[in-house]
């Protein structure tokens, strides 16, 4: 039988730290933001660094970590996967090999015992609503048993460039503090340009992106939202989650795991899917990997009438 997570108290407490310290900076320099935006308001600049540092690590995540690494949803010239492994490393959720282990964890245990962040159910323990969402939302981040990479991740682990950048996160998770820090400074010349745009690009940013963005998806996207296709997990597609995620319509990702493009129906935005159909037509991307008409068909689902009055 595979031994799916790892015991080690060292890790563990690395985890912890990490969780923690995750959930308290960003929010301490998202509070430092607000309060210098009353005293001496806020420029352009920092809206700037804001909105494109939030778009590109989140196509980092979305594009990269999710449908690249995770899922193999598509392949990429080595220069591509580079940038986005990067990019999304500097969104402080973990280490890429981390990062692409826990998430496949969570795709084949969805919902059910071995779950690393269902709002449902934690190891064995059934979850009420608050404390799943609790759970769901950050909670795992600091005490969920550690994915045993070497079991889910083991392809990522055996690339010595994807293994180098991933040991290399708390550098990535610097630089994306820190660079923004720099181009307000440079724009502005003035060293409150430059505090500013740290506090707006990396911390106000990060925070933002966890809580309104991907965090979200384990909680709310489990929770909240429609159910158009037939999966084995309640998994759910929220037009909020999906718009601060770039693309992230997770019931129909769940129902084809595999697929670079999330979103099936014209109103669904997907800038992530935008970005991947870009770098196909630039010849960056290539062999994408998409569900047929019929095969959507096939995994819709019938809704019975009291969820559509519902």
């Amino acid at each position: 039988m595979q031994v799916i997570t790892i015991k080690s108290d060292r890790l563990k407490r690395q985890q912890e730290i990490h969780g923690i310290s995750n959930l308290i900076i960003p929010f301490l320099g998202s509070v430092a933001a607000v309060i210098l935006t009353f005293q001496i308001g806020v420029s352009a600049v920092d809206i700037w660094l804001l909105l494109i540092m939030y778009f590109l690590t989140a196509i980092g995540v979305t594009v990269g970590l999710h449908r690249h690494f995770a899922h193999c949803s598509f392949q990429a010239h080595q220069t591509v996967k580079i940038i986005l492994a990067v990019l999304g490393s500097m969104a402080a959720e973990g280490p890429l090999n981390y990062w692409v282990a826990t998430h496949r964890r969570h795709h084949k245990y969805s919902d059910t015992p071995g779950d690393p962040h269902s709002p449902f159910i934690k190891e064995d323990k059934k979850l009420g609503f608050l404390e799943g969402l609790w759970h769901s939302h950050v909670g795992w981040t600091f005490n969920h048993e550690l994915t045993n990479t070497f079991i889910f991740a083991k392809d990522m682990v055996r690339d010595p460039i994807m293994n180098k950048i991933s040991q290399l996160y708390y550098l990535w998770l610097f630089l994306g503090v820190a660079i923004p820090g720099v181009i307000g400074g440079i724009i502005s010349g003035t060293w409150m340009g430059a505090l500013t745009g740290t506090l707006w690009g990396g911390f106000l940013r990060i925070f933002l992106q966890h809580h309104l963005g991907f965090w979200t998806v384990g909680s709310l996207a489990h929770l909240l939202g429609n159910r158009p296709f037939h999966t084995d997990d309640y998994s759910r597609n929220n037009l909020w989650v999906a718009l601060f995620t770039c693309g992230e319509w997770h019931n129909n990702h769940h129902a084809f795991p595999n697929a670079a493009i999330h979103s099936f129906q014209w109103w669904q935005l997907d800038m992530g899917g935008l970005v991947i159909r870009l770098l196909e037509k630039l010849g960056l991307v290539w062999d994408l990997k998409m569900p047929t008409d019929e095969m959507i068909a096939a995994k819709k689902r019938k809704v019975n009438a009291t969820e559509a009055i519902n």
